[in-house]
């Protein structure tokens, strides 16, 4: 892509401000090498890596990217053999680190960020080159003693030295302080010595190392502490040779690390890079572009990058669909020339890698060249008019231009004649828009107004004015040509009516009807501006309020069918409970009849009629559908389900026409036919009701043995019992329940009780059979 293209549409400001968000020396080298790509799929490739970089920050995570810095020169001096210093090592440490540190973060992050976490995953932590160079070096950069053995016995050698030293020196201060110009021990050519005053030299003896500036102090190294000073500098070149040996040793593991050294830097630039595209779009309020080669663009709210965000106007921009070319016309510094810059430079940015300043949901193409004439370049030096070298640029452009490209033309075939100017313009239009450009030029022409109607492919779009303020609001109205307003501005500005009259007599018919048309057409375009934001706001009401009651109904959903889940988990707990106690209760009772004659198929069955009873809770929570058959009238003893509690009982009687009082269980429930599913029909000789039936051959004993009986069968058999007992007249029977565990007697004497008919009861006396029997009084 043509270079002058950055300067031109001032797409190095952009590098610039990307460059500002680099957190290292790396990445601000990545984005100063920064340039559109021209293929598809590498262009999607970088704004799914800016996305993904994007995500990251919105869940308020930021990429640790500190202490990382360029060690290549580093790296390279270490592999020719020179030595690096303590200060190099360290930042090589520093960087490993930071290095694994990104690693690590990406390895925690729970948000779905693939192409960043595949390159975090080939850095190399390299933690023994680490370990080893902070064990040598600490935080400030200096050689630490624990580096060696030899080191650390070398630096106490010297700190010895340096005391006895200073302890010398220390007694001169305070017994011969008159003989010097100040009672301080100080440094001169790495040897201590004491501000001596001139006059006393020959007292206190020894080497003259300087003096003062006025010769009056001499800078002396008493005899006393010579031999001292000259140990004191042979340790220290032991010192340095030790330090220097420790920092090759160091220099040379990492040359011998330099090919994952210089692999690790090239992914954090990268992953640097793309974070600061992050931050950018941040910054900006940008949102990621679709990305198509069709060469559609369609931006809402689309803002000019380089303009403070309280002052730009957003705009909406739409070409490549129905047209490929847009005329913009309007009054000078109405925001054409903005309008275009703006096209150019989001499409620059969005092949470079970077999300633009426009709504979420918008379009960019991807081009291979972007050409533009933009602004007033005459040069002196070249004797180039403005016209002139708006057509050198125009040659330039037409010899290379094709389907692939985006042109913008500012104020085109301006600087001549402008009829000659004007049929210059619409004849490069029509070349450029035959080779299947997308094309977008500004004009004052108003002969270019009408060109925007006769050409297919081509629209009018123009830049708001409002009269009234006589400002300019910038906004672009697209399908809409420019007027000039001169005689409404003239007018606001306070020029005679008889002039403006006049001069409109001037102008030609025609001239007044394409004002008029024009006028009329910014009318409707500000009507269906408001119908259509009107319409925006109730779409998103409802949007919104269909996705409030999904929501609500998802929730209901869940919430129904955790309470189901519930139920039935207590419904199992529950049945299971009473299935263990019965089956506990028929061992005992096995046990208890261990002497008895009981045939095993008996308690067999018993125990299958136990098993049969129980509901079954895995079936459908909805009720079953009503059948025909269903519907037909039921008779006492029939076995049926209650479809409300997906529970068996026994028809007792019926109470009325739709209606039947039914045995489930201990329990005795009326019940609509509709709510009832026959299971088996009891068969039977005679259908009246047995509390009906009396002849010659009725009789009942005057008591009941309900051993070995179910605990429900037990009950449904007493209740039947009473009824018959009463009917035959008895004051007083005798129900047998046996001992056992006493829950039998226990649920035959609550259920007496309760009874209306029963007076008292009691339990049966030793001659009667005792605790097993209970003697029931009858009303």
């Amino acid at each position: 892509m043509n270079k002058r293209i950055y300067r031109v549409l001032e797409f190095t400001k952009i590098i610039e401000q990307l460059r500002e968000q680099a957190a290292t020396s790396l990445g601000k080298e990545l984005t100063a090498q920064l340039t559109p790509d021209t293929e598809l799929e590498e262009v999607e490739l970088r704004q799914n890596e800016t996305d993904e970089a994007v995500n990251i920050r919105r869940l308020n995570k930021e990429i640790p990217l500190g202490g990382i810095s360029d060690i290549k020169p580093s790296i390279k001096r270490s592999v020719i053999g020179g030595m690096l210093h303590s200060g190099e090592c360290l930042d090589v440490a520093n960087t490993i680190y930071g290095g694994r540190m990104v690693k690590e973060f990406f390895e925690k992050l729970e948000v779905d960020v693939p192409i960043l976490q595949g390159l975090a995953i080939s850095i190399t932590p390299l933690r023994d080159l680490e370990k080893q160079i902070k064990s040598c070096i600490d935080d400030h950069g200096h050689v630490m003693d624990s580096a060696s053995e030899k080191l650390r016995s070398i630096r106490t050698s010297i700190r010895t030295l340096e005391s006895k030293v200073r302890d010398k020196l220390d007694n001169y201060t305070r017994t011969k302080s008159n003989m010097l110009s100040d009672a301080i021990i100080t440094i001169r050519n790495d040897r201590y010595v004491l501000p001596v005053k001139h006059e006393y030299r020959a007292a206190i003896g020894g080497i003259v190392h300087d003096q003062s500036a006025s010769g009056q102090t001499l800078f002396m190294e008493p005899k006393a502490v010579v031999e001292m000073n000259n140990q004191l500098q042979e340790a220290s070149l032991n010192e340095q040779q030790e330090v220097d040996r420790i920092l090759m040793r160091l220099t040379g593991q990492i040359a011998e690390n330099e090919a994952v050294l210089m692999d690790n830097l090239s992914i954090l630039a990268t992953i640097d890079f793309i974070h600061a595209r992050a931050k950018l779009a941040e910054k900006m309020k940008a949102a990621k572009p679709k990305i198509n080669d069709q060469g559609i663009i369609k931006m809402q709210q689309a803002r000019h990058p380089l303009i403070p965000q309280d002052q730009v106007v957003a705009n909406d921009i739409e070409i490549g669909t129905s047209f490929t070319t847009i005329v913009i016309t309007g009054p000078n510094t109405g925001g054409k020339t903005v309008t275009l810059k703006m096209i150019g430079l989001c499409t620059l940015m969005a092949q470079s890698g970077l999300q633009v300043p426009a709504l979420d949901g918008c379009e960019l193409a991807v081009f291979k060249h972007v050409y533009a004439d933009i602004g007033d370049e005459q040069s002196i030096e070249q004797n180039l008019s403005t016209f002139s070298s708006h057509m050198t640029n125009i040659v330039q452009i037409m010899e290379q231009v094709d389907h692939q490209s985006l042109v913008l033309f500012d104020e085109l075939g301006a600087g001549t004649d402008p009829q000659e100017g004007a049929a210059l313009a619409m004849s490069i239009l029509d070349e450029v828009v035959n080779r299947g450009a997308r094309v977008i030029a500004t004009t004052h022409y108003p002969e270019l107004k009408a060109y925007g109607y006769n050409r297919e492919n081509v629209t009018n779009a123009s830049v708001e004015f409002d009269v009234e303020t006589l400002q300019p609001t910038y906004r672009l109205l697209i399908g809409v040509p420019g007027r000039s307003n001169a005689f409404e501005i003239s007018k606001r500005l306070g020029l005679n009516t008889r002039i403006i009259e006049h001069a409109r007599s001037l102008i030609g018919v025609d001239s007044k009807s394409v004002e008029n048309m024009i006028a009329s057409l910014e009318r409707s375009q500000h009507e269906a501006e408001k119908d259509y934001e009107a319409a925006q706001r109730i779409l998103e009401e409802s949007e919104q309020l269909k996705h409030q009651l999904e929501q609500e109904w998802k929730n209901l959903d869940e919430k129904r069918e955790k309470l189901y889940k519930k139920a039935e988990e207590k419904a199992e707990r529950a049945i299971q409970k009473a299935k263990d106690e019965a089956e506990q209760i028929v061992r005992q009772l096995r046990e208890m009849k261990a002497g008895a004659v009981l045939k095993e198929h008996e308690w067999i069955e018993a125990k299958k009629a136990l098993d049969d009873a129980l509901p079954s809770l895995g079936a459908e929570k909805r009720e079953e559908p009503r059948t025909v058959e269903s519907q037909g009238d039921l008779h006492a003893g029939d076995d049926v389900t209650l479809l409300a509690y997906n529970q068996k009982g026994t028809v007792i009687e019926k109470v009325s026409d739709d209606e039947y009082l039914i045995q489930a269980g201990i329990m005795k429930v009326k019940v609509k036919r509709k709510d009832l599913k026959l299971v088996r029909t009891k068969k039977t000789s005679y259908e009246k009701p047995m509390a009906t039936v009396k002849g010659a051959n009725y009789h009942i004993r005057t008591e009941l043995d309900l051993r070995g009986e179910r605990f429900e069968d037990a009950l449904i058999r007493l209740e039947k019992y009473i009824d018959d007992a009463l009917l035959a007249g008895y004051p007083r029977v005798s129900i047998i329940h046996g001992k056992g565990t006493g829950a039998l007697r226990k649920g035959v004497q609550d259920f007496v009780k309760k009874h209306r008919s029963i007076s008292n009861y009691r339990e049966g006396t030793m001659e009667e059979g005792g605790s097993g029997v209970t003697v029931i009084e009858l009303k």
